[in-house]
């Protein structure tokens, strides 16, 4: 394939199983020109870079930046699922672009915002529609958990990183409770982590198993199959545990970050929740703060169905840094 040398720019979305790579005409990601890699079949991103620059004809870009699932420092990426060290010298060397970044995926995401296909938005809570500048808040929750406040100021945007999947996980009452001791076994400590994500539904699962003396395990996409057509109770009961512990942890991180922009959930486990968070508690659970019940009704919930939005969001940022 033919493309204009020093035009595009090339994105990357850096997950613990897949690379995601395309080229991008300013904010624009080019559908035509993403792929995906498997991480196991590379030694690292400089390589998987390298190949995908040789699979789009030698490619030329004028800039890359690439989204990491892990926290990124003073231009070093470390990644939270994967034996990978990402620095601005790899990529610049990998991509031989003239600017470079490199940013967290939650960060990638909160970029995106504003720039995006509004068929790929899925209303959840509805709330007051927030001023220009207002505060916006991305939760990841897939592989692992996270989120991020969104910023829009007069000079730009600035998306804050956080490692906020390892905090301490909630407590209600006696179950959840005895949830967290039963999460806590994994590593000594029960972090939001443990439940809100992929691996942490199965802990659910797992945990009500334990609780009903009848132990017996299942997957994560098998817990939702379930819970589509109805064969598992259990995977019912896990599902909800997992959705009103999930607008617990929402609803805590919107008093913190104040989002009247709206809260935007992503990531394939919470695409996957999105039919059933209304039926399983998701709002009430959320508005559940005691004397400010009616003050949660402030931050609108929506999910983000579109799986491709960190590569739009790390366009949306090199433009920005392109222009500045």
């Amino acid at each position: 394939m033919d493309h204009p040398a020093n035009t595009l720019s090339l994105v990357a979305d850096i997950g613990g199983t897949n690379t995601r790579v395309a080229l991008a005409n300013g904010r624009e990601v080019l559908d035509q020109t993403i792929r995906r890699y498997a991480n196991t079949d590379f030694p690292g991103l400089e390589s998987v870079l390298q190949r995908y620059i040789a699979d789009e004809g030698n490619v030329n870009p004028c800039a890359a930046c690439v989204a990491v699932a892990g926290p990124v420092r003073d231009g070093r990426a470390t990644m939270t699922n994967l034996d990978w060290t990402i620095n601005k010298d790899t990529l610049q060397r990998a991509t031989q672009a003239e600017t470079v970044a490199i940013l967290n995926d939650l960060q990638a995401q909160g970029h995106a915002l504003g720039y995006l296909d509004p068929a790929n938005i899925r209303n959840i809570l509805e709330g007051p529609e927030g001023q220009p500048h207002a505060a916006k808040l991305v939760v990841g929750v897939g592989t692992g958990f996270n989120a991020a406040p969104v910023y829009d100021l007069e000079h730009g945007r600035i998306v804050a990183p956080s490692e906020c999947g390892h905090a301490n996980l909630p407590i209600r009452n006696e179950m959840e409770l005895r949830l967290c001791q039963y999460v806590s076994t994994a590593h000594g400590f029960p972090a939001v982590e443990d439940v809100l994500s992929g691996r942490g539904l199965e802990r659910a699962y797992a945990f009500l198993g334990q609780e009903a003396d009848d132990p017996r395990e299942s997957a994560a996409k098998d817990i939702m199959a379930a819970c589509a057509d109805g064969s598992d109770p259990r995977a019912v009961d896990a599902a909800r545990l997992f959705t009103r512990i999930l607008g617990t942890v929402c609803g805590n991180l919107s008093l913190i970050q104040l989002p009247f922009g709206g809260v935007y959930l992503v990531g394939g486990v919470a695409r996957a929740f999105a039919p059933h968070l209304a039926g399983f508690g998701f709002g009430e659970a959320f508005r559940d703060k005691g004397r400010f019940a009616g003050f949660m009704g402030n931050f609108a919930v929506h999910v983000i169905e579109d799986d491709y939005a960190a590569l739009t969001g790390s366009a949306a940022h090199l433009k920005a840094l392109l222009s500045a």
